[in-house]
């Protein structure tokens, strides 16, 4: 019995020192700074985009009137902006629109991502929804690729365009070329088929990535002729300057512009390969930065920061909320007996 006792002994005192011994766990490799190469950091556990889902503003609901897409549609260069290239376009038109009446407006860069049917976004059924409820008021929506030369591809869900066509130029740029494909080329083919509201407070303008800081210079640059603004993981970073725009908003005089911004916590954040950080390239702290800017010049801006990756997971989720902020303040009638007002939005009634 005393053997064993002295066996467990130094048995245990053998497992204490090999314990002893093991190396203190180190942070998962994708905590540490990569060496040599390989992907940026990421923060331990699940993806971050795990978390971001559609909710049922985003999907087709039964008894919802559906708008109908049209198009494809070939914008040409007119007003010299880019000489030579061409837009695609497609053009929602509400099941609500009545060409009498005015209709607010919504243009989207990227138009091919906004409207994909099985998307991250699926715009065309926020707007279904949000319309028929009266949440937002009835619009035509339309949805731009950037421009390209005839012989260049059409920019798909695999490639926007950035290595393709005039994506980079277009998007990037602080300058109003595009803000002039935008109200000196778009916006007349579009008057010409429908009845669009003249008052800039009732267009509004958006994107993801490089399209939400093309959507925010378009309204930058002309804000009598839009003044919404929705960006998601908008680059206002350093690929053509875009990260001066919190000095540029804090010296220029304030413009009559409602700016909605998201962007998540593990957006491109500026890590090298080689471990160096460039701040002028970290997509979330530039966004942030704009936020303050905005706000400390008295903008009327909205935002929200969460988790995700440079993508449309998150904004798509909150698309909806996004709309009804920035059309909150679209017409609305408090008579108790406009039985019209308390009902859900209907297709007009055909006339004779």
């Amino acid at each position: 019995m005393k053997k064993l006792t002295i066996c467990l002994f130094v048995l245990a005192m053998l497992g204490l020192t090999a314990f002893a011994q093991t190396p203190t766990q180190q942070p998962p490799a994708a905590q540490q700074p990569p060496r040599g190469g390989g992907p940026p950091p990421m923060p331990p556990g699940p993806n971050p985009n795990s978390q971001y889902r559609l909710g049922p503003d985003s999907l087709p609901q039964e008894g919802v009137p559906k708008g109908e897409i049209r198009g494809p549609f070939t914008l040409l260069s007119t007003s010299g902006a880019y000489p030579g290239t061409q837009h695609t376009y497609w053009i929602y038109v509400p099941a609500q629109y009545d060409k009498d009446v005015p209709a607010a407006l919504m243009v989207f860069q990227d138009g091919h991502a906004f409207m994909h049917p099985e998307g991250d976004i699926r715009a065309q059924n926020v707007m279904d929804n949000l319309i028929y409820r009266r949440e937002i008021p009835v619009m035509i929506g339309v949805f731009i690729n950037p421009g390209r030369t005839p012989e260049q591809p059409e920019p798909n869900a695999q490639e926007w365009g950035d290595r393709t066509v005039n994506r980079p130029i277009e998007y990037n740029s602080l300058d109003d070329r595009y803000a002039r494909v935008i109200t000196e080329e778009l916006l007349p083919a579009l008057s010409k088929d429908y009845n669009i509201s003249k008052d800039p407070e009732m267009r509004g303008i958006g994107g993801s990535s490089s399209g939400a800081i093309a959507a925010f210079t378009v309204a930058w640059e002309r804000p009598n002729h839009f003044r919404k603004v929705l960006s998601n993981v908008g680059s206002f970073v350093n690929l053509r300057g875009g990260h001066v725009y919190p000095e540029k908003v804090l010296e220029s005089e304030k413009k009559p512009i409602r700016v909605y911004l998201c962007d998540g916590r593990n957006d491109n954040r500026g890590l090298r390969r080689d471990g160096t950080y460039d701040q002028t390239r970290d997509w979330f702290y530039q966004n942030v930065r704009l936020m303050k800017a905005l706000t400390q010049k008295g903008y009327d801006v909205n935002y929200s920061w969460s988790m995700n990756l440079h993508g449309q997971k998150y904004g798509g989720m909150i698309m909806p909320e996004m709309m009804r902020w920035l059309w909150r303040d679209g017409p609305v009638s408090t008579d108790v007996k406009d039985w019209g007002e308390r009902s859900f939005r209907q297709p007009p009634a055909k006339k004779n």
